[in-house]
């Protein structure tokens, strides 16, 4: 059965480096400590800030969920503002912003995003190393 653990936080940029310090824990509690752990917390920094600056819904929340099963950490972001999907789009090398995406793609195996009823999400797939390949105990 695999782990899973989830939380929420406001729609605010003041709110990412909370996200990033819950996220981090979930993956110290589960063993997780080097470099895979540094790829999956920048990569929900990234997509937690898209989703905070993008969101268009008043008052809405940020979902990060976090889903560790066999081989394969999952990362998931989602945000009520269902209709508004994230694109990679090419950038010009002095913009200051837009390479959120291109650097997840980059530091996953995978991510994609899909519509919900009510909402949006972004995943990034990572997988584990072989020795790592398992739940931990108690989950």
């Amino acid at each position: 059965m695999p782990s899973t653990a989830t939380f929420r936080i406001p729609k605010h940029r003041r709110h990412v480096p909370t996200a990033r310090q819950r996220l981090r824990k979930v993956l110290a509690d589960w063993g997780m400590t080097d470099e895979l752990a540094d790829s999956v917390t920048l990569s929900a920094s990234e997509l937690v800030t898209n989703a905070v600056l993008h969101c268009q819904v008043t008052y809405a929340r940020v979902e990060v969920t976090l889903i560790l099963s066999g081989p394969e950490l999952v990362l998931e972001v989602s945000d009520p503002d269902r209709d508004r999907l994230p694109r990679l789009h090419d950038f010009d090398l002095d913009e200051e912003g837009g390479r959120g995406l291109a650097l997840v793609a980059a530091l996953s195996d995978a991510w994609g995003c899909r519509q919900e009823p009510y909402a949006k999400c972004v995943w990034a797939r990572f997988t584990l190393a072989a020795e790592r390949a398992h739940v931990p105990a108690g989950s």
